[in-house]
């Protein structure tokens, strides 16, 4: 299996706040990031878009960085940033041998505001006036590549592309650097900065958002009876990975265990997952094997539970068979919105705290859980259930399931 895998340091960016302690705080005061978002849209569009909320970051990252490099970067990068800067601070800011550092930071979309906002200059000015930094800032591997820049990582600098499941992609990939012997730390995670009328319209016309409006502190429902979509959210999550003998030698805090990973595909459908959940479950017992642990030692799961009519009734029943029925659940993107291509990062910090303090936050709006829907899910109060293990999933169109296990 490899060396044992360490996390060192967090970082993150949310709808609830700057850096990691307001994300728990505001998760466990059961406050919700979602908001009206009529001030980013464009007047012709906002008459027409039938989606008017999202969940942005509560502190814009452009506010934390010079004006300079804030410039010189799309929004999802500067996120990426912000939240690696976080993270290498709480890890102690670690000497390593710049060989042995590697970043695999994980987006879904990528610079999509720069690409959107550059194709009007296109447009409205012409050729010469596009911004000759419009492709290093709309490529989906700028965040890694910055991150990599900042702190001088030359064992490799990699980007998982793999819609919602990407930032828990490329946390499983940090774990797979360092078992097998290529790093000694990984500045992995994930960043999303996708909230604009095009990816609003999309989500829109595939069904798949929610369209309470009026109502956008419930509108993230996670396993309610009358959830009806998922809200955009956006932020980034970064956490700093090391084998665990070598935060041993440098005497580093450590906050717990990466465990176990499973990913696997479902090769079923581009955006609807395969509705048997086989993937899922073979991504949870997967991870689960790879901590050399049983089903029975997983007392919880951070699902990744989006507020679709389809997805929160098809995870539960996969968790129920990977893991039985004893096994408590919460669903994050209720107070987040989903992060896509930072939530599985974002949510594996979550899961991870979860583990250490004995505490699980509420899902929010859970008025009426689902009759389909079997087990016991957190909701109106955070719980205290003391565990050993957690589990984290993350799944993406296109078919891709990753699980992680976190443990103490």
């Amino acid at each position: 299996m490899g060396a044992d895998v360490v996390v060192t340091g967090m970082g993150a960016l949310s709808p609830l706040g700057e850096g990691v302690e307001a994300l728990w705080q505001g998760l466990l005061a059961g406050r919700s990031g979602v908001r009206r978002i009529d001030d980013l849209l464009p007047p012709g569009v906002l008459d027409e878009l039938p989606v008017r909320i999202g969940a942005t970051m509560a502190v814009s990252p452009d506010t934390l960085l010079t004006r300079v490099q804030a410039r010189r970067m799309d929004r999802c990068e500067q996120a990426a940033l912000v939240a690696a800067r976080q993270a290498w601070q709480d890890a102690g800011a670690p000497e390593v041998d710049t060989e042995r550092l590697a970043v695999v930071i994980g987006t879904g979309i990528g610079g999509v505001s720069t690409l959107l906002g550059q194709d009007d200059v296109l447009e409205e000015k012409g050729p010469g006036k596009v911004s000759p930094l419009t492709v290093p800032m709309l490529m989906p591997n700028g965040p890694a590549a910055w991150v990599s820049i900042e702190f001088g990582a030359h064992a490799g600098v990699y980007t998982p592309v793999s819609a919602c499941a990407s930032g828990a992609e490329a946390i499983a990939l940090g774990v797979r650097l360092i078992r097998s012997g290529e790093a000694d730390i990984v500045i992995a995670g994930g960043s999303e900065a996708a909230i604009t009328p095009l990816t609003l319209a999309g989500f829109a016309q595939a069904r798949t958002l929610s369209k309470r409006n009026d109502e956008p502190l419930r509108a993230s429902r996670p396993f309610d009876v009358d959830r009806d979509g998922f809200v955009m959210g956006e932020g980034a999550g970064i956490v700093i990975l090391e084998s665990a003998s070598h935060a041993a030698a440098r005497g580093a805090r450590v906050h717990g265990r990466v465990a176990g990973v499973g990913v696997t595909s479902d090769a079923y459908h581009i955006t609807g997952p395969d509705p048997s959940g086989a993937g899922q479950v073979r991504a949870i017992r997967r991870a689960v094997a790879d901590a050399g642990l049983q089903p029975s030692d997983i007392a919880h799961v951070n699902c990744h539970a989006t507020s679709t009519v389809v997805g929160d009734v098809g995870e539960a029943a996969a968790i129920q068979a990977a893991l039985g029925d004893d096994v408590v659940l919460t669903a994050p993107k209720s107070a987040l919105g989903h992060l896509v291509g930072a939530a599985g990062a974002v949510e594996s910090i979550v899961t991870l705290l979860s583990v250490v303090q004995g505490v699980v936050p509420p899902t929010l709006n859970l008025d009426n859980k689902s009759p389909d829907i079997e087990l016991d899910v957190v909701a109106g109060e955070p719980r205290t259930l003391p565990m050993t293990a957690a589990v984290c999933n993350s799944f993406g169109f296109g078919g891709l399931n990753v699980s992680l296990v976190f443990t103490a």
